[in-house]
């Protein structure tokens, strides 16, 4: 009986935390973005954690994307290029690897940078900023920002 019950619960352990953690995607758009790149198969607002922790660049420009949300589980991002969306806020703040983010042309009225410190290039016009902390960000050596 005992090993049943081990048995049991082990199996349960691995179906829940071992393997298939999902990241939620609601934008249709992002999600198919990710499906053309290849890292998600199916349009069902859900990606495999695994196929995206690890990617350090991502470009999804231009593809009318009004959410950016399942964005904080792409971990090791170094480089992200998401202008020309409809974009109105995005939390960039466990992308803590972060050097290079391109969000110009879209809708953002704020943006919060403070926890990407690693961030050497932000690229932002055309966006309708109020205001911009980068106070935090001291390895930044371009910044272009204009409404």
């Amino acid at each position: 009986m005992k090993n049943s019950t081990t048995l049991i619960i082990s199996t349960l352990f691995i179906a829940t935390f071992g393997f298939g953690q999902t990241t939620y995607v609601p934008d249709d758009n992002f999600e198919q973005a990710l499906i053309d790149q290849g890292y998600d198969d199916v349009l069902d607002d859900y990606v495999l954690t695994e196929n995206i922790s690890y990617l350090d660049g991502l470009e999804i420009n231009m593809l009318d994307i009004y959410d950016l949300t399942g964005i904080e589980d792409f971990t090791s991002l170094e480089l992200i290029g998401a202008y020309g969306n409809q974009l109105t806020t995005v939390d960039f703040s466990n992308n803590t690897a972060l050097e290079h983010l391109s969000i110009s042309d879209n809708q953002l009225t704020s943006l919060d940078v403070s926890n990407n410190t690693a961030l050497e290039i932000l690229l932002l016009q055309n966006n309708q900023l109020i205001t911009l902390n980068v106070i935090f960000n001291t390895a930044l050596t371009h910044l272009v920002c204009n409404t």
